[in-house]
């Protein structure tokens, strides 16, 4: 499989724990104490971890430091709009819609020498 879908693949699992460590507990675990909170959210980020490390290394292959960053960005907005609409049950603004606008015009400027 091509380096670059790999890499796709493996930040897209990464950023779902990560989007659950980060953001999860907002909802799983309002009432327990934030160290409880914090606890798990370290236990969820391992697999994160364990995804980000060998995508970037991968990524890195074919895509330089920025590239990869970007991509990220993308691959964040991308699982968290869904994420905070479906599982945190906020609402859907417009703002999610600008803001991916903007990311489009990064992934233009980082990625135009490959197009």
């Amino acid at each position: 499989m091509q380096p670059t879908l790999i890499t796709i693949g493996l930040l897209c699992l990464s950023n779902i724990f990560m989007t659950f460590a980060w953001y999860g507990h907002l909802r799983m675990l309002g009432s327990k104490p934030w160290i409880i909170a914090a606890l798990v959210s370290w236990g969820i980020a391992l697999f994160e971890y364990l995804l980000q490390v060998p995508a970037n290394r991968i990524g890195y292959s074919v895509m330089n430091v920025g590239q990869l960053k970007i991509l990220q960005e993308v691959i964040t907005l991308s699982i968290f709009v869904p994420f905070s609409v479906f599982f945190l049950r906020e609402p859907l603004k417009l703002d999610y819609l600008w803001a991916g606008l903007c990311l489009l015009g990064a992934v233009y400027f980082i990625f135009r020498s490959k197009f």
